[in-house]
């Protein structure tokens, strides 16, 4: 029947006991605020958003641990077979071998692939304009790998280590030397003649890079290895803990065979390579100790001087 409201699809064009119809009803509600824009980096539909997403993802990722621990910026990448391959034998921390689409395998290839996967080393196959991108241009002969960066230690954990060994704290402190590989050569040293740790300054100074761990031939994996924002600070800080702190300088007023401090709680500060102890550290050691040498023109670079140091101290405690 016309105009029979009733009717299954009918339209009712009344208002009279329709809650929705005129402005009490859907067009109060349309009426109403819906809230501020959404930020166009919050609207999935939006470039900004997509960007946001894109920039999120590639961001790095927090390291977790102890807030004593502090890595360095970034991932490291070593380029090249023989370089590749001289890492994995020294116990370099690779995280990943990355090798080119095709690369030529040969003898040092097929070591590497050997290391890798007994030491549990991932081993990924990429283009080689990604490996190009990823080793930023360097002469990488098909073959990388990559190093996490490395977690340091706090300084007051170096105490802690002796306390419980149950040994006198034994501490090398590095000022300003800049050479990866005589900071690698002191580590190795430091771990060989029972020091208790290394600590390096975070500024103008080397840092436990894939030198580094390759010229400690594995021993930065033994002792560890500390940074420090201010040396004399810290200084200061081992000095309150009961430690005496000795520096070394060519002019010192203490030849090392002569050294009463060795037996105890001892810190051996090193210059760096070319200028040495800087005046600050040096007047706030206790004592300047000097290696004797034959002839006054000859000198020691700072991984050697370390060396001789540690093993004359190590003698004085046995």
């Amino acid at each position: 029947m016309a105009g029979n409201s009733q009717r299954k699809g009918a339209i009712k064009k009344t208002g009279k006991g329709n809650p929705t119809a005129g402005s009490g009803g859907r067009v109060k509600r349309g009426l109403e605020g819906r809230g501020p824009t959404p930020k166009a980096k919050d609207r999935e539909y939006h470039q900004a958003h997509h960007d946001a997403k894109r920039a999120e993802k590639n961001r790095p990722q927090s390291r977790g641990g102890s807030q004593k621990k502090r890595g360095s910026s970034d991932a490291e990448w070593i380029a090249g077979r023989n370089s590749v391959l001289e890492a994995l034998r020294e116990g370099v921390p690779v995280s990943a071998v990355y090798v080119a689409e095709g690369a030529e395998r040969d003898g040092r290839l097929r070591e590497v692939f050997a290391l890798a996967a007994d030491k549990g080393v991932s081993l990924l196959e990429v283009g080689r304009g990604e490996l190009d991108r990823l080793t930023k241009g360097a002469v990488h002969q098909g073959l990388a790998a990559r190093i996490p960066s490395y977690e340091y230690a706090d300084p007051h954990d170096l105490i802690l280590r002796a306390e419980e060994m149950g040994e006198p704290a034994l501490i090398v402190m590095l000022d300003s030397v800049t050479d990866p590989r005589n900071l690698g050569a002191i580590v190795r040293s430091a771990a060989g003649f029972g020091a208790h740790g290394v600590v390096i300054p975070e500024r103008r100074a080397a840092g436990m890079t894939a030198s580094a761990w390759k010229t400690s031939a594995g021993a930065a994996a033994r002792i560890p290895v500390a940074q420090t924002v201010n040396l004399n600070r810290q200084i200061k800080e081992y000095q309150d803990s009961g430690c005496m702190v000795v520096g070394l300088a060519a002019d010192g007023e203490v030849a090392l065979p002569d050294l009463d401090l060795a037996t105890g709680p001892l810190v051996i500060v090193i210059g760096s390579e070319g200028n040495g102890l800087s005046r600050l550290v040096a007047e706030n050691c206790d004592q300047l100790v000097s290696i004797p040498m034959a002839n006054q023109l000859e000198s020691l670079n700072a991984g050697v001087a370390a060396s001789v140091t540690l093993y004359a101290i190590a003698r004085a405690r046995a």
